[in-house]
Parts: C-alpha cells; structure tokens; sequence
C-alpha cells in the first residue's frame, strides 16, 4: 500500500459543546452530560473538561461524580440536538475528503490521500479542516494526521483538546516509543497486565521483545500488537455499510413493572423504530425484542413475517405478542429492533398498497415539532395508558408514538 494521508478528526467534548452553544452561561464551569444530579442509574455521557478537573470521566455513575463535583452542572443528553450537531460535521467532511469513515457521532477518519497538494503542508491541511469545523457548528474539535489509522487517531488522543498533530516517519518513534502499552489501540487492562508479566511496559519494550515472544503470550493478538508498536496499520478508510437493523432502546430510571406503564413504553420504542425505518426507506421482516431485568438478565426474542413492513403499529403488534410471552417481571431495559432489511416491501398477492401512508404523513407534518401538531386516537389510548391486553388481533389498537413514563420514571 502506497503512502497515504489519513486524518481523525475528534470533536472536544461534544456534548458538552453542543450545550454550551445554547446555554452559553455554562462556560467555564464543571458541566457533567448524562442526567440530573439526584438520577440512580444515569452515567456520564461526556463532561467538560472543567468536570474532568475533578476525576469524571465518562461512563462514570452519575452519583460518584456528584460527590467528586458537588456544585457541578448535570443535566440530561438531548440526543436529537447533538444528532442534528454531528450530520452538519460530518456533511462538511463529504465535502473535503474523497472517503470519510464516521467513527460515531463525534469522530471520523478523511482519506485525504491525494489532497494534499491542495494545502502547503499537513499542518496547514489540518488547521482548515479545524477551522472549517468551527465556522460550520462553533464547536472545537482535536485533527490528528498520519499515514495510517492507528498513529492518526494517537495523534489526536495525544494533543486533546483543541490540539492538532502530524506524527509521520520523522518523529514517529520519538512520539511512540515512550508510550505505555494502553496506549495502542485495543490494549485494555488484561493485555497490559499480560504484557506486565514479561516487564513489558511501554511501546519501546513490546519492540525489544520481538514478536515471537508476544506471539506465544498472546497468539495472534501478539503479533497485532508487535505491528503496532513499529507504526503500521493497513486497515482502510472505509465508508459505512448499510445497517444490517435499525432498532432503539431505553434505559429506565427506575424498574417498571410488567403492566400498562411497560406497554407504552414498548409503544413509544416500536414508534421510534419505526420512524428511522421510514426515514431510511427500509422495510424489515423481522421483529427484535429485547428485556434486561432488574438482576441485569437479558431475554431476547424474535419473530419473522412473510412481508416487508415499516409502521409503527405492525412493529409494536409484534413487539407486544413477544412481551406477553416473557415471565412478568420488573424491566430495566426495553428495546426494538428490526432487520432483514430490504429498499422495497415485498407483499403478498392480498396486500394493500397504501399501508403506512398515514404514518409517513404524520411524520412529514410533525418534523422538528416537539408537539405534534396531528395526532391519532391511537396516539390518545397510549398516552391514557388504555392499552393493556387490547391487541388481539392482526391491527393494534395503537401505533406507537411516544413515550409516557409516570412522574417518577421520566428519564
């Protein structure tokens, strides 16, 4: 593989910065993304870097960071909001990058393999595309080049936040010979208590042992990480694949018994399944469900149709036949999803051709509204919560189309 440019470009603080667009009185304070400070069972999701002056991290339960940063800010994620943040982003990069790889919401790999002459230099190619980010969504991100994914991505680990580096064959074993071992990309804490065990601690020591060596500790995963440490990765930059399913799921602030509050929740996750299935325009055959309990057991279960479908009512009839057959126990977690996805529904000789409008319509009509303007009857039984033991047949009642948690159970 020939020389190549690869860019990673890593949003600071995403969440966070998002926030800070509309609550700019938050600046400069400790801000912790995840949920409110009295929440059981929230984590952080991403905190500022004034928070991370306290020992937050992400993933972190948000009580521990409540007692590590009293007076910080907590509130919870606006997903949509950041969702809307990110496609701007990641829309600018289609436009300066042949091939662009999101990694999730707030990273991405450029192949600017080719590009380059369209910049004085690598510096001066990442400083644009920081500058870019920036004029786009006024949020700062950390750009990190090299010729491959693996010192890329370093880069930017190493100059965060709002930092940008070119690691290229000049100062690469400067920068990453006096690494840790965690610090190459997959080497968790077992690896590393592995590679302990042979005094194997930094990126200059996994090179003196050979590969060998790392090989018979580790099997393949030792000879991955020997090519690591010299620098090298071949892996592309690779535009997405299509979903193989398209699903959602929620977590509860607190259990929810088996019963009418459950049900709309199931409701409004089949609705918001459903949604992104019409928003792609895929149909699927096949109905996932998934139930954590309370002892963190997971139950999954399926069902596949002969025909193609994307309406929230099919999805939530289906969904619900699933539920009613598992042990009626308190639900942590609630989530739907669908695959064998198809471009077009395939139907039978007796189908109607218009199923689904209504809901594409109400879609269309009530985008970007946080009230709908139109809604169903249906819509009306689940927000009553008049819907236990009501789908019998083919047709529920009901399509799902939002979430109604009691007082306590909001998220």
């Amino acid at each position: 593989m020939g020389r190549r440019t690869i860019v990673h470009v890593d949003m600071d603080a995403f969440f966070c910065a998002v926030e800070l667009l509309r609550h700019p009185e938050y600046a400069g304070k400790p801000l912790v993304v995840g949920g409110r400070r009295d929440s059981t069972r929230a984590v952080v999701s991403s905190c500022s870097y004034e928070a991370r002056a306290y020992g937050i991290h992400s993933a972190m339960p948000i009580q521990k960071a409540v007692r590590l940063c009293p007076h910080a800010i907590f509130i919870p994620p606006d997903h949509a909001a950041y969702v809307e943040v990110s496609s701007r982003i990641h829309a600018l990069f289609e436009t300066m990058a042949p091939v662009v790889e999101p990694v999730s919401i707030d990273e991405a790999f450029l192949d600017m393999s080719g590009c380059e002459h369209f910049y004085d230099d690598l510096t001066t190619m990442g400083a644009v595309i920081k500058q870019r980010v920036y004029e786009t969504v006024r949020c700062k991100a950390t750009v990190g080049i090299a010729e491959n994914k693996l010192l890329a991505k370093l880069a930017t680990d190493l100059s965060k936040p709002d930092g940008l580096m070119v690691i290229d064959r000049h100062n690469m074993d400067e920068i990453l010979l006096p690494l840790p071992v965690r610090k190459l990309w997959g080497v968790g804490e077992k690896t590393a208590e592995q590679l302990a065990s042979l005094n194997i601690h930094t990126v200059a020591d996994i090179r003196k042992c050979g590969p060998d060596r790392l090989k018979n500790l580790l099997g393949s995963w030792g000879s991955a990480i020997y090519q690591m440490a010299l620098g090298q990765d071949e892996r592309p930059v690779e535009t997405p694949k299509p979903a193989k399913s398209i699903g959602h799921e929620v977590t509860f602030a607190e259990d929810i018994p088996f019963g009418p509050a459950l049900f709309d929740a199931l409701s409004a996750v089949s609705h918001q399944t459903a949604k992104r299935l019409q928003k792609d325009g895929r149909y699927g055959r096949t109905v996932h469900l998934k139930v954590r309990f309370s002892d963190f057991k997971t139950i999954t279960r399926s069902q596949t149709h002969s025909e193609g479908f994307n309406r929230a009512s099919f999805i939530y009839n289906t969904a619900l036949s699933l539920l009613k057959k598992i042990p009626p126990r308190p639900v942590r977690l609630l989530g739907v999803s669908v695959s064998d996805l198809q471009t077009c529904r395939q139907t039978s000789l007796f189908s109607t051709t218009d199923e689904g409008r209504v809901d594409e319509l109400l879609n269309k009509l009530n985008s970007g509204l946080k009230n709908p303007l139109i809604t169903t009857a249906a819509d009306l039984a689940v927000k009553t919560g008049r819907f236990a033991d009501q789908v019998t047949g083919p047709e529920p009642p009901h399509p799902a189309r939002r979430t109604t948690y009691p007082p306590s159970q909001k998220p």
